[in-house]
């Protein structure tokens, strides 16, 4: 079973750079964090990461994103493999202004359906008896039932992870070939048949830490020229297959849906953003 290296409460800054950069960063960064485990020994030094992300028909959560809501959560299945055996990270995600914090709980597989219609899991399907992992389920039950929460979108990336060897305040992670597709079940397959490439042949960067920027990655900004952006896996990737392939039932949804001019207008202005910070760093 995978060691939680989770930050349950932390700052994170975004950027989308090219491979060449991404590769300069990693020798940077060396001299001050150490690769993560589950990436040491396989090529690249990274891992496959897949996300089913969970939402309501009409994509509320969704919608908050796109409309900049400073307080929102996604909702999302994160899983690394199909073993039967392999457990499912049920994950809360929240953003308040620029603080992220996230809970979470590793599931046997077998609940997986009774969880996603709205029920709690047995005891002994939750993997770790951690009172804050139980807890962390009860939320996320919670808010399957009050969202009326269906998956949506399946999210898979190579993640090259580096850590604090001493401690868990400050992580970077660098995540490639970022696909998204519709998928409307809870099979959890590491496969995918047509997605789309988020953000192509780009890398998204991403920044951790739990209290004060450390000076080296005011340093590592400067050096490489790096620009913060947003970089959502699962808005983008929706916004390019196009919200009206989700919701209801995954697919084309049974009747149009009820989003109104000045949510298709901030739609419109969310691609032409990304499309501008693809552009900054080809």
């Amino acid at each position: 079973m995978r060691r939680d290296n989770i930050q349950s409460q932390r700052f994170e800054f975004k950027y989308i750079v090219s491979e060449d950069t991404a590769t300069a960063i990693r020798d940077f960064v060396q001299s001050y964090l150490v690769i993560d485990e589950y990436g040491a020994t396989l090529p690249n030094l990274s891992y496959l990461v897949h996300s089913l992300y969970l939402d309501s028909p009409d994509l509320k959560l969704y919608q908050t994103t796109i409309n900049g809501d400073k307080n929102r959560f996604k909702l999302r299945l994160r899983f690394y493999e199909n073993r039967p055996q392999a457990p499912v990270y049920f994950e809360i995600k929240r953003r308040l202004d620029n603080t992220i914090s996230k809970k979470r709980a590793g599931i046997a597989r077998d609940a997986v359906d009774t969880i996603l219609a709205g029920q709690l899991p047995s005891p002994e399907q939750v993997v770790t008896q951690n009172p804050n992992q139980h807890q962390a389920i009860r939320e996320f039950c919670q808010m399957v039932s009050t969202l009326n929460a269906i998956p949506i979108a399946h999210v898979a990336y190579l993640r090259e992870a580096w850590i604090s060897e001493h401690d868990n305040t400050v992580r970077m992670t660098i995540d490639r070939d970022v696909r998204c597709e519709p998928e409307p079940s809870a099979e959890l397959k590491t496969t995918m048949s047509a997605p789309v490439r988020v953000f192509g042949d780009f890398v998204v960067l991403e920044l951790k830490f739990t209290s004060r920027f450390p000076d080296w990655f005011k340093e590592l900004v400067r050096v490489y020229g790096l620009t913060q952006c947003g970089a959502a896996k699962y808005v983008d990737g929706a916004t390019l297959i196009g919200p009206d392939q989700l919701g209801v039932g995954g697919g084309l949804a049974p009747q149009p849906m009820a989003f109104d001019t000045s949510f298709s207008a901030t739609k419109i202005s969310h691609l032409k953003r990304r499309e501008q910070i693809l552009l900054s760093v080809s």
